[in-house]
């Protein structure tokens, strides 16, 4: 597998864990485990752009 399409697969996926831990958190009222959440959902976010640069490169 490329690793610009690694990277836009694992930063999907810590997105989608992200997202589920932020609404676990609000739903519970753990503002740690929401907090946690968005962070995952942002370096999610960041590895999957990393992919699309790497894409656009040629790595």
């Amino acid at each position: 597998m490329k690793s610009s399409t690694k990277d836009n697969a694992e930063g999907k996926m810590h997105q989608v864990k992200g997202n589920i831990k932020d609404a676990v958190g609000k739903m519970v009222g753990n503002r740690d485990l929401e907090a946690e959440g968005k962070v995952e959902n942002l370096a999610g976010k960041i590895q999957e752009k990393i992919g699309q640069i790497k894409k656009v490169v040629g790595e």
